[in-house]
C-alpha cells in the first residue's frame, strides 16, 4: 500500500460545506464516492430521514454508507455514466493528474456514481481534487450528451484509509463493485475501472 506508514499530516482537518463532514488527511490514502444528482430518489432519502428520526438508535457512519452504496448500485436515475462517452470522460479525468496532484490506486465509474481510492500529493487538498474532477466532467458530459443542468450531487463521501488491510479491502470492493451490482461477470470486464485498466485481461 502506498504511504501506509506515513503519519497523518499536520494539515489534516475536518471541514464541511453544510452537508457531509470531510477529512483533509494530507498525503494519506482516501476512499471517495461521488454520485450523479439524481442517483438517489428523493422519496428514498425522505424515508431514511423519517426512519432515523423515529428510531431510538441512529445508524452509525458505516451502516449509513453501506445503505447509500447499496442503493446506488440499484442504478436509480438516468444513470448517464453508463454511456460510453460519459464513462470515458470520467476515467480520463481521473487519470489526467495521476502522479501529479494525487496517486490513483483504484477506481470504478459506475452507471450513477464513481468510486476512487487515491492519495493526494504535494499539498493538493482532496476537496480541490474532487471539485476539479466534477467540474470538468460535468461540462464535458453535458456537452457530449447535449444536456443542460446539474450533473453531480454537490457532496461526496470520503474515508481515510487506516492501514494496509483496510487499503486492500477498499481496493477489492471498488474493483468488484460492477460485479456485485450485476453489471459484468468479471471485474476486468468493466471498461471504466482500474481492474480493466491496470490488470491483465
Amino acid at each position: 500500500m502506498a504511504d501506509k506508514k506515513r503519519p497523518l499530516q499536520p494539515e489534516a482537518e475536518w471541514h464541511s460545506r453544510g452537508y457531509l463532514p470531510h477529512w483533509e488527511a494530507g498525503e494519506n490514502p482516501q476512499s471517495i464516492t461521488f454520485r450523479l444528482a439524481d442517483s438517489l430518489p428523493v422519496e428514498l432519502l425522505q424515508r431514511w430521514t423519517q426512519e432515523s428520526e423515529s428510531s431510538e438508535r441512529s445508524p452509525n457512519s458505516t451502516d449509513r454508507r453501506r445503505r447509500y452504496e447499496e442503493a446506488l448500485d440499484m442504478g436509480h436515475g438516468e444513470a448517464l455514466l453508463v454511456h460510453p462517452d460519459a464513462g470515458a470522460t470520467v476515467q480520463s479525468a481521473l487519470l489526467h493528474f495521476d502522479g501529479v496532484r494525487y496517486r490513483l490506486h483504484a477506481w470504478s465509474v459506475m452507471p450513477n456514481h464513481v468510486h476512487v481510492l487515491t492519495t493526494p500529493i504535494d499539498g493538493h487538498a482532496l476537496s480541490a481534487v474532487v471539485h476539479s474532477w466534477k467540474s470538468f466532467t460535468a461540462l464535458q458530459i453535458n456537452r457530449t450528451l447535449g444536456r443542460q443542468g446539474t450533473l453531480w450531487f454537490p457532496e461526496y463521501f470520503d474515508r481515510r484509509i487506516r492501514d494496509e488491510k483496510h487499503f486492500e479491502t477498499v481496493r477489492y470492493y471498488i474493483e468488484q463493485n460492477a460485479v456485485a451490482a450485476g453489471l459484468c461477470a468479471r471485474a476486468q470486464d468493466w471498461a471504466f475501472s482500474s481492474a480493466a485498466h491496470m490488470r491483465p485481461r
